[in-house]
């Protein structure tokens, strides 16, 4: 089944398929509310202004995974990275088309269906880099969703020092508007019930990674700012567990995050030592619903930390929630906050990355924080829900 927003929940996602571990609606939750116009996404907090522009790469040595009538692989990557300056155009947070067919796909009617290419981002488009020697952040979104979902965590990355290349893979999505201005559809959400489906979507994912990190310095011509020796991946849901596959084969990606992402990459039996770190709801703790967790926990022997937050639901760790003011969703009672599950993702993913990609000490990976009581260290301190 498809991955859906449910009104009646607030902005939970329903999601029968392995590939997203879901959240259930909850009854509690009231009538839609008025949208309340367009939202603006919360503004970075490194001191770099950020640019952005976007990459159309052809991958003509494999056919498309989902359409068989494609004998080459089209991807969209968009780019967030240090700028030269703050004023200028904003970048897009998608087009009106795409607005309307990810809400027509999510089954979202609350608000008419341009909204989303009305939020208000906070980088400039094709705004010229500067500066060299950044670290590279790979993140790759959920399924159903587009990559832009991941803006907040983007901008703020890029602001803080890093360059951050965004995969929409074709196909998994509602929509990615290709090179020539056509949009591809989800052709994927065809076959989410079919055995094998979240192993053959990771593989697909990691092959897709490895191909941008091979185009991306001839491609961009801001990629001399990039230090190639220094690549982490991140993403949410299926695309985390795609960061842990991508890792298992491209010795390029030297640390990963998974941020609420049931696990499908097979880890050597004789142990995994690169950094990674997990990041979900309660339903990942140990002994819950989803253990997937528990079984890769075991096998990841290098440094690793496992964070469960109080009250976040799957798409906590997305702007999704962040739109649901603009889309005339109430916030189901309960659920933390989405100003505040952006702002306890921003932190715990740039600590990660500024302790493992930037050699930087950071005692918020270290301990509970009592500034970020939400957070609980597992396996140690988490119970089951």
């Amino acid at each position: 089944m498809r991955q859906l927003l449910a009104v009646a929940a607030g902005l939970v996602v329903l999601a029968a398929s392995t590939c997203s571990a879901p959240t259930p609606p909850r009854a509690d939750a009231g009538p839609p509310v008025t949208p309340t116009g367009p939202a603006t996404l919360p503004a970075p907090t490194g001191p770099h202004p950020v640019g952005s522009t976007v990459l159309h790469l052809t991958d003509t040595s494999r056919p498309d995974p989902w359409d068989p009538d494609a004998d080459a692989r089209e991807l969209k990557v968009t780019l967030w990275y240090p700028a030269k300056r703050r004023d200028g155009r904003r970048a897009p947070y998608m087009t009106a088309k795409e607005s309307e067919l990810v809400l027509k796909g999510s089954g979202i009617s609350t608000a008419p269906y341009d909204t989303l290419s009305k939020t208000r981002t906070n980088a400039i488009q094709d705004a010229d880099p500067t500066g060299r020697g950044f670290p590279l952040v790979v993140l790759s979104p959920g399924f159903t969703k587009p990559v832009s979902t991941l803006t907040s965590l983007a901008e703020d990355l890029a602001s803080r020092g890093y360059v951050v290349a965004g995969i929409d893979h074709t196909h998994e999505s509602y929509a990615t508007t290709l090179s020539d201005g056509r949009i591809a559809e989800c052709l994927a959400c065809d076959s989410d019930t079919d055995p094998g489906f979240g192993p053959r979507v990771v593989q697909g994912r990691a092959a897709d990674v490895s191909f941008v990190l091979d185009r991306l310095p001839s491609k961009w011509d801001g990629s001399g700012m990039i230090d190639r020796t220094r690549i982490a991946m991140a993403g949410q849901s299926i695309g985390g567990a795609a960061a842990l596959a991508t890792m298992v084969k491209d010795p390029r990606i030297r640390a990963g995050i998974d941020m609420d992402g049931t696990t499908y990459a097979r880890i050597p039996k004789s142990g995994f030592t690169k950094p990674f770190m997990f990041v979900g709801a309660p339903q990942h703790v140990p002994g819950g619903r989803d253990t997937s967790w528990d079984r890769d926990w075991k096998l990841l022997t290098g440094w690793k930390r496992w964070l469960v937050l109080t009250g976040a639901e799957h798409q906590s760790f997305t702007d999704l929630p962040l739109l649901g003011g603009a889309l005339g969703i109430r916030p189901a009672p309960g659920v933390l906050p989405a100003e505040r599950g952006a702002e306890l993702t921003r932190a715990y993913v740039a600590a990660f990355l500024d302790r493992h990609l930037k050699s930087r000490p950071q005692p918020l990976l270290e301990r509970p924080s009592p500034r970020s009581p939400e957070v609980t260290f597992c396996p140690a301190t988490c119970g089951t829900p």
